[in-house]
């Protein structure tokens, strides 16, 4: 096995998650079998690879968001997972396959590289402590008398936990893959990385020379006042990664411009880094341009050349990555979406949803448009309080040409999201509900078909008369970590004229990721399913709802799980997809065909519905171009 580090240094949110993912999807490129494994990291909402100068970001973030510098300092975080952790502080949670809750990271990791990662794959400080079972082991004896102690007995099982995941197939096939790529999350420096950077030091001591690559990505700003490049963070942050005992074989330094060679050879004389080892990640027009900077600065090569491999193909084959790079900054006609969410003050809230649109938008050769519509402005208590926010909210909502209605938990914001559930049903607007956004649309219809106006969750209302959705009986309600109905579980399709059906490929079944503790109550099914609102997915049981539609409605669908997850570029998720071709007039077109998953591009870039490409869903500005999305600003980063 081969080990690839990547570290970060200077400030967080350069993009090592976006960096690691590329030297994975090149080294597969080359037709090498890739793994990857996130040493978790404390969320900081911070912009990356995108037009903008780095290096005054941070000094905004700085000046003016003195209370997220904490979030500096908390790398690796003491959770076990990030299934507690609030949204603000952490972005989204993602779920894998087998249930667990890890950093939006992995999300990253599982569309670049076409993998389905577990758990064990990301590594926080909680897990060591608690699952590696030292403290279990000390108050057994089995240490026979020794002080237990951060070094070796933490370090040790950080190596072992690394091993372990590194051995686990990701990609389907047999056996273990042949390069394991780790990224390391803060920046070299933060008191809680300290165990991991002693260990991940011991690590590359242990596997040896030519099984170990480092790469650290650090920043080299450029001062507006002189327009320089600087190199003395980088000189400062490689200083501070030998004196723990790792030296880099490879930089790659983020800056807004590509670096002069006279820098390089600066860096290369202080850092004692070879110049050809030296990458320059500059500011680009969407993150799917990054592997293809890694690509034309041979970055693969001074990875094989460390690792001592020799691969078949030595030029990574990105001919279709290319093609996707080049298309996505090329569309002109787009297609809105309102986002009626809890979270929209920060768009990594809803990363994989936002992936997911692009996934379907391009495929349905649309520019995607994100107006982020806060849930709480649509309410009656808003006109009352903030009556122009409640104006943006509906005039949003009502110019949208399909609205999503993302998941969540907590009581507020969720009478908003009711009310856009039944704006989208009584005019005929393309609706698309995730979790919560399917179990508002029962409530809205209860209300408001059924005429049960007191119609509820029991989550929102625990003495409601008409509880339309109730908590899961093999839920806990004492503990909040892991108590989900977590990870990919099985639909079957319940009549093959639904739009549902159609969109997946008329198959009998599917397996979708879940993430919820409430459900639709089955007691009354049969009364929603008599007004008109069809269950048209189950589970293997029948008495939990999966998948709800109006067949009357061009496209209103709601799900209990989380589709966004398994979302991959030129493979979107089939409901993604219908909601996007609905709302660009295509969706007749896609149910004659089929779900858009098996869209591929050919060599020279062309399919049957003009993919487009595009990844890293982020605002900056009002009505600001980033990455390929327009936005209303609502989902800024700092």
């Amino acid at each position: 096995m081969k080990y690839v580090l990547v570290t970060g240094g200077v400030v967080s949110g350069l993009g090592k998650g976006v960096t690691a993912s590329s030297i994975g999807l090149i080294l597969k490129a080359c037709g090498l079998r890739v793994t990857s494994i996130k040493i978790g990291s404390f969320f900081l909402p911070f912009p990356h690879f995108h037009r903008c100068n780095a290096y005054i970001c941070v000094l905004v973030l700085i000046a003016e968001a003195e209370p997220l510098l904490g979030a500096f300092c908390h790398n690796p975080y003491l959770n076990s997972d990030a299934g507690t952790m609030s949204p603000f502080e952490h972005g989204e949670v993602y779920v894998l396959d087998d249930g667990g809750e890890v950093d939006l990271d992995l999300g990253n990791y599982e569309r670049f590289l076409d993998l389905k990662l577990t758990k064990d794959n990301n590594i926080t400080t909680g897990k060591i402590y608690q699952a590696s079972a030292v403290i279990d082991k000390e108050r057994r004896g089995d240490y026979l008398g020794k002080t237990v102690q951060v070094v070796p007995h933490i370090t040790d099982a950080i190596q072992e936990w690394i091993e372990r995941a590194a051995a686990i197939p990701v990609d389907g096939k047999d056996g273990p893959a042949d390069v394991c790529v780790i990224e390391l999350g803060g920046t070299i420096g933060d008191i809680e990385s300290m165990p991991f950077i002693e260990a991940l030091g011991q690590f590359s001591h242990r596997v040896g020379h030519g099984n170990f690559c480092l790469i650290h990505v650090s920043l080299v700003p450029v001062l507006s006042v002189v327009g320089e490049q600087k190199t003395k963070p980088t000189q400062h942050s490689v200083r501070g990664l030998r004196s723990l005992g790792l030296s880099p074989d490879i930089l790659a330094c983020r800056s807004t411009t590509e670096l002069d060679e006279t820098i390089k050879e600066k860096l290369s004389r202080f850092c004692h880094v070879q110049r050809e080892n030296i990458i320059t990640l500059y500011d680009v027009s969407n993150i799917w341009h990054v592997p293809l900077l890694l690509r034309d600065q041979k970055a693969h090569e001074a990875i094989l050349k460390v690792l001592n491999l020799n691969c078949e193909n030595r030029v990574p084959a990105l001919v279709d990555w290319t093609a996707r790079a080049d298309l996505s900054d090329r569309l002109t006609d787009t297609v809105r979406i309102a986002m009626v969410g809890k979270y929209t003050g920060l768009s990594d809230s809803y990363l994989s949803v936002l992936k997911a649109l692009l996934h379907a938008s391009v495929a349905c050769h649309r520019k995607l448009c994100v107006d982020w519509v806060p849930a709480c402005d649509l309410e009656d208590a808003t006109l009352q309080e903030n009556p122009d926010s409640y104006k943006k909210a509906w005039k949003l909502l009502k110019g949208a040409d399909a609205i999503l209605v993302p998941g969540g938990f907590g009581d507020r914001g969720v009478e908003g999201k009711i009310l856009a559930a039944k704006y989208a049903r009584e005019n005929l607007v393309p609706y698309l509900g995730i979790c919560l956004g399917m179990q508002t649309a029962v409530i809205e219809f209860a209300r408001s078909v059924l005429g049960l106006k007191n119609a509820n969750s029991t989550e929102f209302d625990p003495n409601t008369k008409n509880p339309c959705v109730i908590f899961m009986p093999e839920g806990s309600k004492t503990h909040m970590g892991g108590t989900m109905r977590l990870g990919s579980r099985r639909t079957y399709f319940q009549c093959t004229s639904s739009k549902s059906t159609k969109l997946y490929g008329n198959v009998s079944f599917v397996d979708e990721r879940h993430r919820h503790r409430y459900e639709v109550n089955p007691d009354m099914v049969q009364q929603l399913e008599d007004a008109g609102l069809s269950f048209t997915g189950k589970d293997e049981s029948g008495c939990r709802m999966e998948i709800v539609e109006l067949h009357s409605h061009p496209y209103f669908i709601a799900v209990q799980f989380h589709p966004e997850f398994k979302s991959r570029p030129g493979k979107p998720s089939p409901l993604f997809s219908g909601l996007v071709a609905a709302a660009c007039g295509q969706l007749d077109i896609l149910l004659k065909k089929g779900s858009l998953r098996t869209c591929r591009l050919t060599s020279n870039g062309s399919s049957p519905i003009k993919p487009h490409f595009y990844e890293n869903a982020t605002t900056l500005t009002n009505g600001a171009l980033v990455d390929g999305i327009y936005c209303n600003g609502n989902g800024l980063h700092a």
